[in-house]
């Protein structure tokens, strides 16, 4: 560091001001110190830095089946929150609950990290989650609204009404529902915005039916709502069941939107490219990262911080649904 301070010419605080983001430093003065630290190929010994401040800037995050669209997008909305005052260590697990959860719980303390975020949407990660000790900061994410545990959430069901709203405004007299797993929470709680938003407009409850987030097995759904002239509408749980739903409608002869409306849930890159292109419910989650590691960061330093508020998503109105014939 003495090198870079002596090559920018400026103070060896100066330099630490720049590094750890301090905001009282010049832009020239920075950019002076950038340079050096190019220069020079300067890299931060954190282990040495840890020695000195008793700190790793290091957090913990612990997900399940990151091929999915929203563990994998929550990963990394909090990688790109923490950088770059903090690392990140990841840890991934096979199955949400049990021992596994607690083995990787332990794999992230063994690295030092100073507190953990776990991406905690299934039922199986809270259960095993209550079973932390108290000392270790946590923050789940994505584990519900109604969690005892310190935690940010999607509010799923308000999107959820929105989508279902969004149909019955269009005439539809009912909307049908293809549900995700009945043990993953965000599941649950798009169910109870479909019935929230059914129950106020005073509109018939269908039979709901449960997918595995697969389009496989929206398609299979699909083939046996398509067989049914009283279906209009259908809010998919997730992007990938409308994508197979949509699929056996058109091979069924029924026309989206113009025979059957569908909306999907999470606007996945590929959504506004489904034909037709699809209405859908956006989550924000670099909101959710942000919010995730900020809270986080407050429990770190001893302050217990409110419960953040969940975060409302936003409907995206495309093609894929019209208004009812």
């Amino acid at each position: 560091m003495a090198d870079v301070a002596r090559l920018a010419g400026v103070s060896h605080q100066t330099v630490s001001r720049v590094l750890n983001q301090h905001p009282n430093v010049s832009r020239a003065t920075k950019e002076d110190v950038l340079a050096a630290i190019r220069e020079l190929g300067y890299r931060r010994n954190a282990a040495a830095r840890a020695l000195v401040t008793g700190r790793t800037h290091t957090l913990g995050v612990i997900s399940f089946d990151t091929t999915i669209f929203g563990p994998a997008s929550m990963l990394y909305g909090v990688e790109r929150a923490a950088h770059p005052g903090y690392s990140v260590v990841v840890a991934n697990v096979p199955a949400p609950g049990g021992t596994g959860m607690l083995e990787a719980v332990e794999r992230c303390l063994e690295q030092a990290v100073e507190g953990l975020i776990v991406i905690a949407p299934h039922t199986a990660a809270i259960a095993a989650l209550t079973s932390v000790a108290a000392e270790v900061p946590l923050v789940a994410v994505k584990c519900g609204t109604r969690s005892s545990l310190p935690s940010v959430a999607i509010d799923n069901a308000a999107g959820a009404e929105k989508a279902t709203r969004h149909m019955l405004d269009l005439g539809h007299r009912t909307v049908h529902h293809v549900a995700g797993p009945a043990t993953w929470l965000d599941a649950d709680d798009r169910v109870a915005g479909w019935r929230r938003a059914l129950a106020a407009a005073g509109a018939d409850e269908p039979e709901m039916l449960r997918g595995d987030w697969s389009a496989l097995s929206g398609y299979q759904i699909g083939l046996q709502l398509a067989a049914r002239p009283d279906v209009t509408a259908v809010f998919c749980a997730n992007d990938q069941m409308a994508l197979g739903l949509i699929r056996a409608l058109a091979e069924a002869g029924r026309r989206t939107p113009e025979d059957v409306s569908v909306i999907g849930f999470d606007d996945i890159p590929e959504s506004g490219f489904f034909w037709p292109p699809l209405t859908t419910v956006r989550q924000d989650f670099g909101e959710l990262g942000r919010r995730a590691v900020a809270m986080l960061v407050d429990r770190i330093s001893g302050h217990q911080s409110q419960q953040a508020e969940p975060v409302v998503p936003d409907l995206i109105v495309r093609a894929s649904t019209a208004k009812a014939s």
